[in-house]
């Protein structure tokens, strides 16, 4: 069993990190064909391109500029620590043991425009590229084209690598990023849970707490050593409970109902 992320626009590269263990990414020369392709923007282009504001569009002009290889601790930093958005609130990665961070760096990948796919101990430079953008290299129209079946095919190695004979992925990602998988293609059942919460008389999906509750499975996945996708019912954190009823084979609903 796999489980999928998004990454997060918000970076972190000053805090603590517990480990020194690292590993490299697997398309590093894709990433260096993209990052060539950024340098050749101006911040007003990136601007526009990313639709932010010309003091971000100016870091991330720098950050493309001092992008270098080979990376290192110095120079780099594990992906599972690097991202700091609302996913990662609920992953809470800080608090992982050793164990924890074996299990996750076996059954977790983070999926992202500019480096494709990344285990959790993957070094990363700092970056922003939204899989959604109208971006690509060499002849391809955007991002989607840019990774066409690698993205797919690297999955489709992991789950082959493990022990299981039931294939299994685990779908916590956005629609922007889980488009970058050619599911129909992929040699796995593909399961997605989807958190509501109670809000002006219905349960609904509310954003921010539903990228926090994919953190939060994640980390439930990881920390339980979970193997098996009926397992995932047993989720409970936060006040969410299974919904059979709502529930089907490929689509797993958690709800959530607070008092005002």
């Amino acid at each position: 069993m796999l489980t999928i992320v998004s990454p997060a626009k918000s970076l972190d590269y000053s805090s603590p990190v517990k480990t020194k263990k690292h590993t490299e990414p697997t398309f590093l020369n894709e990433a260096e064909q993209l990052i060539g392709k950024l340098r050749t923007l101006k911040p007003a282009d990136l601007s526009s391109l990313m639709n932010i504001s010309d003091a971000l569009a100016q870091e991330n002009f720098h950050r493309y500029e001092n992008w270098e290889r080979p990376f290192n601790l110095k120079n780099a930093r594990q992906a599972i620590y690097a991202f700091k958005g609302d996913v990662y609130l609920g992953l809470k990665a800080e608090e992982f043991g050793a164990a924890d961070l074996n299990f996750a760096q076996k059954h977790l990948r983070i999926l992202s425009g500019l480096y494709g796919l990344l285990r959790p101990l993957d070094l990363m430079q700092a970056y922003r590229l939204e899989m959604g953008r109208q971006f690509g290299v060499n002849g391809s129209k955007n991002l989607y084209e840019f990774w066409g079946s690698k993205i797919t095919k690297a999955l489709d190695n992991e789950l082959d690598s493990q022990a299981y004979k039931r294939k299994v992925l685990i779908n916590l990602a956005s629609n922007e990023y889980f488009s970058s998988v050619q599911s129909q293609n992929l040699d796995a059942e593909i399961i997605t849970p989807q958190f509501k919460d109670w809000a002006r008389g219905e349960f609904r999906v509310l954003s921010f707490f539903a990228k926090k509750a994919r953190g939060e499975m994640a980390a439930f996945i990881i920390k339980e050593r979970i193997n098996s996708p009926s397992k995932l019912k047993e989720f409970n954190i936060d006040g969410y409970r299974f919904s059979k009823e709502e529930s089907s084979d490929t689509k797993l609903v958690f709800k959530r109902k607070r008092a005002a």
